[in-house]
Formats: structure tokens, C-alpha cells, sequence
């Protein structure tokens, strides 16, 4: 893509690709631009904890180019306060390994992004930037706010059910979780260490391939001209039931084909075998933090008290069955290589009460498979999204076939 620095410099800086293209001027005059739509939109929104521009320590594909970092995601000489007002004030001592991972290659932690507290469902204070009276989704929701408002190309958030992807369906940009144990957890707070992935935050999944590359990742090889699909689709909203029926629809005309597969009931379970992982292992991990600070931890203390309860021949069990999924989806993923199924149960609810239900995401995270949001055309509804997900280690194939949808899908 080539981009003149005047064209940069005027128009709203949402675009990886765009930035990556541009000389160093016109990124610097970018960066003005997010640092001016900060002032001017996060009162409002919430998105960011604080706002501290570091100082750009290396040379390279991302030089100059800033992020948002979620707040369980240490950071050197930071706040990092894991959105709880029991660690207000705390401050990291080392950066995780994916910031370093970004600094090394020139990216510019502009500070933290807003999340629910221990990255479970007590939202904070973020508003969904396309409808401020809705969520934004969680428990990512200050990155996902944050790219959604034109503050940021890029922010990482982390997924141990939906916490990526949902809020990136809700408010209308790309969310990525790459497979399982690619990128190292170093730095961030735990959750449940079986299923916590990384992921990130762009507008498009162009933009995405593009940090992939600049990441030092796998991001070429061809797509796939065939997607499964969920028959009967899964329990969902009318609005998402329809967009992502239409989105099927339109991929046909195209030239996709559509391999209908019977998962739907699977899928379900598997939700449920996450659920019961997420608990046991969330409600040892965090016990100690529980026996110190009881219910100030608000919907956390609940969770201890539940998963405390589980016994290990439940949680092993579990474990057990998602292993046996796993192998039934490798062999499916032969047949299929992508299948698409909605990202979220629906648009973002109204209200700041709740961050949504992860229903749609938390087997693909249980799976350990590379999946992604892409945002669905609705014209001037609330944003909706669709979810492609592929066999471990095929985040290249991934990334490649959701570009080429999402292109189908804009020439609509």
C-alpha cells in the first residue's frame, strides 16, 4: 500500500498497513492524531488507564507505531493494577515478554488499557465507542475501545473464554487469538494457565497479517476457498442468526463453498467443559489473593468460593473431554480448514452491568485453536461479528482466509 505522508497526516490514523508504509515523519504526525482523539474521546469512553507515551527503544518493522497494552500485562516502571482498586498504585517491574516483544521491534507502549478487574466479569468504567450506552464486551475492553475509537491501531488484550473476541464483535474491529502457547504468558496475570492466550486487537484482518509478519510469524501461503459451517447454527440473537447467515450467503456467490457440519451440539459442551477448567484452576490460583482480601474482589470472591468446590475428578474429566474434542476437530479441520461461526451471541448488550456472554468463543479457546473476529457489514447498527477458526499451528492459513472474507464481504 502506498500512502504519501500528506495523506496520513490528514486523515484519522486507523490503519496498521498505513502506518507500516509511511516514513517516520508522517508516523510521528499519526501519533499527534492519536494522542489528539485521546483528548478528545476518552473522557467519555474509558478506554485507557492512563496515558504516559515510553520512549521508542529500538529500530524496526513497528518503530514509532504506538499500543495499548491490557492491564493484567506488566509493564516496567507502569501501573499495572489489574483493574482493581485493591492494587491501585501498583507498579510493574519488568515488561511481559509480548511488550518487549513489540519494543524490540520499535512499537511505542503508549500505556494501559481499561480492564474488567482480574480479567473476569466485573466490567469497568470503558463504554462501547459505537453506542456509549452498551458494553464493549470483556474482559479486553479498554484494547478493544480503544482501536474501535481510532485511538490506537494496535492493542493487546488476553482470552481465557471470549475476552478478545467478543469485544472485538461488539465494537466493530478485528480481534486475533493466535493458537495456543505461541506467544509466551510471561508477565501477565494468570488465570486459568490451561486456556489464558494473548492476542491483539486491529482494524482489519489485513492489518493483522501484517503484525503477524512484523511479529516475525508465519503470515503467507494461500487461503482456503472452502468454509464450514455450523447446521443448525447455535443459539443466538436474531440480528446475529441473520448477519451471519447473509455473511454465508454472500460468501457462496462469491465462489466459497460451504461444507454444513453437525458441531453445534459439541460446541455446546465443550462451553461447558471450559467453563468447569476455568473455575477449578481460577479459584486456585487466585485463592491466596481471596484469603487476603475476601469480598473486595467482588465477582472474583464468588468465583473462588464456586471453584474451590469443584472436585479433581470433575475438573479432570474435563480436562479429558477436551482432549477428545481436540482430536475429533484435528480430523475435521482435514475435511473443513476454516469454519466459521458467529463471534458473539449478538450485538453488544445495552447497559454497563454485564460484558456478554462468551458462549461462541470459550470452545475454540478450550481447543486451543488460532481464531479471529472480523466485522460483519450492518450499516448504522450495532457492530456484529463473524468467527473463523482453524487447526493448531494454522494461524498463516487463518489470517490469509479472513482477509480475503472480510474483502468479499466490503464489496457487498
Amino acid at each position: 500500500l502506498e500512502l504519501s505522508e500528506s495523506h496520513l497526516s490528514v486523515s484519522s490514523p486507523e490503519r496498521l498497513t498505513e502506518w507500516i508504509s509511511a516514513s517516520a515523519e508522517a508516523r510521528a504526525r499519526a501519533l499527534a492524531k492519536c494522542l489528539e482523539t485521546i483528548a478528545l474521546k476518552d473522557p467519555r469512553i474509558h478506554a485507557w488507564v492512563q496515558i504516559s507515551p515510553q520512549s521508542a527503544t529500538e529500530m524496526g518493522p513497528l518503530s514509532g507505531i504506538p499500543f495499548g497494552a491490557k492491564d493484567i500485562i506488566d509493564t516496567r516502571g507502569l501501573a499495572t493494577e489489574y483493574g482493581s482498586v485493591i492494587y491501585r498504585g501498583r507498579v510493574g517491574v519488568e515488561d511481559a515478554g509480548i511488550v518487549t516483544e513489540l519494543k524490540n521491534r520499535g512499537a511505542l507502549l503508549l500505556r494501559k488499557t481499561q480492564t474488567t478487574a482480574f480479567a473476569y466479569m466485573t466490567p469497568g468504567p470503558t463504554r462501547n465507542p459505537r453506542n456509549v450506552e452498551h458494553t464493549p464486551g470483556g474482559s479486553s475492553s479498554g484494547s478493544a475501545a480503544a482501536v474501535a475509537a481510532n485511538m490506537v491501531p494496535l492493542a493487546l488484550g488476553t482470552q481465557t473464554k471470549g475476552s478478545v473476541l467478543r469485544p472485538a464483535s461488539y465494537c466493530g474491529v478485528t480481534g486475533f487469538k493466535p493458537t495456543f502457547g505461541t506467544l509466551a504468558m510471561k508477565g501477565v496475570v494468570a488465570f486459568a494457565k490451561s486456556l489464558d492466550t494473548l492476542g491483539f486487537f486491529t482494524h482489519t484482518p489485513e492489518d493483522m497479517r501484517v503484525l503477524w509478519r512484523a511479529l516475525g510469524r508465519d503470515s503467507d501461503g494461500a487461503d482456503v476457498n472452502v468454509l464450514g459451517a455450523p447446521s443448525p447454527t447455535p443459539t443466538v440473537d436474531a440480528p446475529m442468526a441473520a448477519a451471519f447467515n447473509q455473511a454465508l450467503v454472500t460468501l457462496q456467490q462469491a465462489g466459497v463453498s460451504v461444507r454444513y457440519i453437525n458441531i453445534a451440539a459439541m460446541l455446546a459442551k465443550l462451553a461447558d467443559a471450559a467453563h468447569v477448567v476455568m473455575c477449578y484452576e481460577a479459584a486456585r490460583f487466585h485463592q491466596e489473593r481471596f484469603e487476603e482480601h475476601g469480598d473486595r474482589l467482588d465477582d472474583l470472591a464468588d468465583l473462588v468460593r464456586s471453584g474451590l468446590q469443584i472436585p479433581e475428578s470433575r475438573y479432570d474429566g474435563a480436562r479429558r473431554h477436551l482432549d477428545s474434542c481436540r482430536q475429533k476437530m484435528a480430523e475435521l479441520y482435514q475435511y473443513t480448514p476454516v469454519i466459521a461461526v458467529p463471534a458473539a451471541t449478538g450485538p453488544a448488550p445495552s447497559g454497563l452491568g454485564s460484558t456478554g456472554d462468551p458462549t461462541m468463543n470459550a470452545p475454540w479457546t478450550a481447543l486451543g485453536t488460532p481464531a479471529i473476529s472480523i466485522p460483519t457489514p450492518v450499516g448504522s447498527e450495532l457492530p456484529l461479528g463473524l468467527q473463523l477458526t482453524a487447526a493448531h499451528g494454522n494461524d498463516a492459513l487463518l489470517l490469509r482466509t479472513a482477509e480475503r472474507v472480510a474483502a468479499i464481504m466490503a464489496a457487498e
